[in-house]
């Protein structure tokens, strides 16, 4: 049912176009991604932070949940269950749980470490047709606890990882998880140019997807970037329509309590902002 990401990213880098990866923290959220791509006959990732699979009851469950999911939707567009910003132990996990795609993210080490343990995964993901993510230099802002500063990955090392084998590869070119302050940057497309110029081929990952604006995605994307991850703009646009819901008293209003009618508001803004970063990336009826 699931697949690797590899041959949708491969795609993508010849096309000239971006796979989003929406990470999922619930039924809904899952819900409404599958079958968004579904309508747009898009493909799509799935991705899954260690914190959102502990919340989840972790990996195995998250895997029976999308696996049915597919089944009982009818989805027939490429879906692969994604590990976000694994570490080397959670990666081997959900190798075993079924995920059909992790990421090690040993940025936070000493370079020789990060290779080591990517090669080790390189060996284990390749016998088993799994794709796997690396990252070099830190993305910045919060991802489950850890805090980055946005720092832009050296292309040498990237190169360096990239050689190893992996599927795909995140360098940080100084975005950030989460909302951008106003005094943000933009994005080192200089940075992004040295690395695509070393790694040849292999399909670039943009983290902190969120809050960039539309043109500065369009460059990346023509830079060699083939996979976007998205995830506060789905949890903000979830939010704020669930509590214009409840402000509006809609809760009080028959069985407006019901959670399927209390969560129907968040569950549509979240397809809305997952058709638009679609119809974006460039990936509709790319399935």
């Amino acid at each position: 049912m699931l697949v690797s990401a590899k041959e949708m990213l491969t795609k993508a880098k010849e096309g000239h176009y971006a796979v989003g990866q929406f990470n999922i923290n619930n039924l809904e959220w899952t819900k409404a991604i599958l079958q968004t791509a579904q309508e747009m006959n898009s493909p799509v990732i799935l991705g899954v932070s260690e914190g959102a699979g502990k919340y989840m009851c972790g990996y195995k469950t998250i895997v029976g949940m999308v696996n049915g999911m597919i089944e009982g939707l009818g989805i027939t567009v490429p879906v692969a269950l994604h590990l976000d910003h694994g570490s080397y132990e959670g990666a081997l996990k959900c190798i075993e749980a079924g995920f059909s795609s992790v990421m090690f993210d040993g940025s936070h080490y000493p370079i020789e470490e990060n290779i080591e343990k990517t090669k080790e995964l390189v060996r284990i993901t390749g016998e088993l047709g799994i794709s796997l993510e690396a990252e070099v230099g830190a993305i910045g802002g919060e991802e489950d606890g850890v805090v980055g500063s946005g720092e832009c990955a050296d292309p040498a090392e990237c190169k360096m990882i990239a050689d190893l084998g992996v599927t795909m590869l995140a360098a940080g070119i100084g975005n950030i998880h989460g909302k951008y302050p106003a005094n943000w940057p933009g994005l080192s497309f200089e940075t992004l140019d040295a690395i695509q110029q070393k790694t040849g081929s292999m399909p670039l990952v943009l983290h902190g997807g969120t809050g960039i604006p539309a043109d500065m995605i369009k460059k990346a994307i023509d830079l060699g970037v083939s996979k976007i991850n998205v995830n506060t703009e789905c949890q903000l646009a979830f939010a704020a329509a669930t509590r214009q819901y409840v402000e509006e008293g809609k809760d009080l209003q028959g069985k407006g309590f019901d959670p399927r009618k209390l969560l129907a508001p968040g569950v549509e803004a979240i397809k809305a902002t997952v058709r638009e970063k679609i119809e974006l990336f460039g990936s509709a009826n790319k399935a």
